[in-house]
């Protein structure tokens, strides 16, 4: 009964009010308020109490672990968001660009569909408020978009080739809030899916991306969990059991005051027989760790791209009278294996914590395989190929891949200055009827269309423009990573997100390298029984 439990990254309890009576005051709690009492009756000013009781809840928890927190009202209210599924706005995706609210994408079915909003749409006015040519953060504008359902947005938008502006009456609804990036065929038998996130629906969105790609042929699978931060913990177990007979354990928690917590496989493997290749980064946490290791230890996927962030505490959300919560870390996880997927950390030094990735750097651990050493300590045996893997924090991959040395400064002032973002909308919004004449899918678009010489030239004018410093050595070492960006840019605006990673893919070397493993059946099963790895071991 203990695998159907709903559990998450941020909770795996949720206690309600009158738990707290099971917490007897201690010597130190009464301290505390007897603290907070003689300031508010003495002290020569005027405080805020809430404030100071805030602050010390939180110089406790600083004391305690990376993850345990305390949020506000505010903070609680957005950390859940994206994890629910929905929101309640208008419908739509946009860039802000030169302080103009750019429609990207309108959600198929959401409000702004109906009325007709359409992509390449300028927003002017939202309510009467005046929104484009004033500075103003894109929360600024979300908070002037989104509203209860059943209200009304009324906005005056700027279509190219109409001479005046359009209104429209928008009631804003329920929206959904997507976690698959992209799901595409990359070859007649391989798929690709990528999730952004293990929200809610994410394990339903899964299967229907499967579902899908299954109809067009895919036999193997590409899994991408590059910069997967996590989220919702049965999500995990519902995807890892698509690929995980029943019952096969996942992941269990323990803690000093948490007894032992396993979660199983509750599906029959529908994703039977063929090859997956599950891709991660340094940024991949959490949930992805989870759902990698368990497959890792399983050996029913090779792990490829770099070493995981190594999130592994279990926090539980312990909900305050007024709103606020404190999440407090209660057990860690571990793989099948019993591999701690908690990297070290030093107790009241959460900023030494967060320079664990500068660490990795410096070390050359991002770059060179041979700079990765493991000691006999931190070596564990996979449950069916009996195959060595590793603990120590994060899932070590199966197969490293070096990050990316191509990029430039340039290239980072670039995107930092939404110059190429520029130059893509612009270029869409001059020419979305013809490109989409020319290529009707993405599929064609990705494989016939090239950037122009004279539109690659509008990426300098554009920096120009926005005073970005422009360097011609350092233009031309960057200049196909450019091109192909503003490519997939233009590709994304056209199509989809699918369309973006579809292109963009094409110099991405985990997913390249990821790609010639799957596709070569004795280096993805060498690589399953433990042979062909390329890091050292000690």
């Amino acid at each position: 009964m203990n695998k159907y439990l709903p559990i998450t990254l941020l909770s795996v309890f949720l206690l309600s009010g009158n738990a707290f009576s099971q917490f007897r005051p201690s010597p130190e709690g009464l301290k505390i308020e007897r603290s907070l009492q003689m300031i508010n009756g003495l002290y020569v000013d005027d405080v805020d109490t809430k404030k100071l009781a805030e602050a010390a809840i939180r110089a406790m928890l600083r004391e305690l672990d990376p993850h345990s927190t305390y949020l506000s009202e505010e903070e609680v209210k957005a950390m859940n968001e994206p994890l629910q599924g929905n929101f309640e706005g208008i419908g739509i995706s946009f860039n802000m660009v030169t302080d103009t609210l750019y429609v990207m994408e309108v959600i198929g079915g959401g409000p702004s569909q109906k009325v007709g909003i359409m992509p390449g749409d300028k927003f002017i006015t939202v309510n009467d408020t005046l929104i484009a040519g004033v500075k103003m953060t894109n929360q600024d504008v979300i908070s002037r978009l989104r509203g209860p359902k059943g209200t009304i947005a009324l906005v005056k938008v700027q279509r190219r080739g109409v001479p005046e502006l359009l209104t429209f009456r928008i009631v804003r609804d329920k929206i959904p809030i997507t976690s698959i990036d992209a799901a595409y065929m990359v070859t007649d038998e391989i798929g690709y899916i990528r999730l952004s996130r293990f929200g809610i629906t994410s394990g339903e969105e899964f299967r229907e991306a499967e579902r899908n790609l299954k109809k067009m042929g895919m036999k193997h699978l590409i899994f991408d969990l590059t910069d997967n931060g996590g989220g919702i913990l049965q999500t995990a177990n519902e995807i890892a059991s698509e690929f995980l007979d029943d019952d096969k354990l996942i992941v269990y928690t323990e803690g000093k005051n948490q007894p032992r917590f396993t979660m199983n496989a509750s599906g029959k493997g529908e994703f039977n027989g063929g090859k997956v290749v599950v891709l991660v980064n340094s940024n991949s946490a959490s949930a992805s760790e989870i759902l990698a290791g368990a497959l890792q230890d399983w050996d029913r996927a090779v792990i490829v791209g770099r070493r995981t962030f190594g999130k592994g505490l279990v926090q539980r959300q312990l909900p305050l009278p007024d709103g606020t919560m404190i999440r407090l870390t209660v057990a860690r996880y571990y793989t099948p294996t019993g591999r701690s997927i908690q990297k070290p950390y030093v107790p009241g030094d959460p900023d030494g914590y967060q320079q664990d990735f500068m660490n990795r750097f410096e070390h050359g651990e991002l770059f060179a395989a041979d700079s990765i050493r493991f000691p006999d300590s931190l070596k564990y045996t996979t449950l069916v190929n009996k195959r060595t893997v590793y603990g120590g924090g994060g899932i070590m991959p199966d197969y490293f891949v070096p990050m990316d040395t191509t990029g430039t400064m340039l290239h980072a002032r670039l995107n930092a200055n939404g110059v190429i973002n520029k130059v893509a909308i612009s270029e869409v919004d001059r020419k979305r009827k013809q490109l989409l004449r020319s290529y009707p899918d993405a599929r064609s678009f990705a494989r016939d269309y090239q950037v122009s010489a004279l539109l690659a030239e509008k990426i300098e004018k554009q920096a120009l423009t926005d005073n970005v410093e422009w360097d011609v050595e350092e233009y031309e070492a960057s200049r196909s990573l450019i091109l192909l960006q503003l490519k997939a840019l233009i590709g994304r605006d056209l199509y989809d997100s699918s369309a973006f990673f579809r292109i963009i893919n094409e110099q991405n070397e985990i997913f390249q390298e990821g790609l010639r493993i799957i596709s070569d059946e004795q280096r993805y099963g060498s690589l399953l029984k433990g042979f062909g790895s390329n890091y050292a071991q000690q």
